[in-house]
């Protein structure tokens, strides 16, 4: 699509098309791509933690760990120009996530 439109933009404004294929390849990334892998990201993180508690390891150790990443890495990109969520959305996430699995954890201590 983007090569299309491309050299659709290209012969509109006398471009070279590698210019408009460039452009079009930048925003599809930003519009379709990035959003996708943060939800891929989010999912993972998900999974992760269910996992954790099913296994009887307690899951809000997911939450002390990105405390400790977002102290560590310093500053970020705004999320929309990444391909991960941000520090805060993602600790945000595990609390309610890892809030959710609680049952788990405690049902897989139980069983050991």
């Amino acid at each position: 699509a983007a090569a299309i439109g491309g050299a659709l933009l290209g012969a509109y404004f006398g471009i070279d098309s590698g210019i408009g294929r460039s452009v079009l390849g930048g925003v599809g990334e930003l519009a379709f791509m990035r959003p996708n892998s943060r939800e891929m990201e989010q999912e993972a993180d998900r999974v992760g933690v269910e996992l954790a508690a099913r296994a009887a390891y307690d899951p809000q150790a997911a939450i002390t760990l990105w405390e400790k990443m977002e102290r560590a890495g310093g500053a970020q990109a705004p999320q929309w120009l990444s391909t991960h969520p941000s520090h805060a959305s993602r600790l945000a996430d595990l609390r309610v996530y890892a809030a959710r699995v609680q049952p788990l954890y405690a049902a897989a201590r139980k069983s050991r």
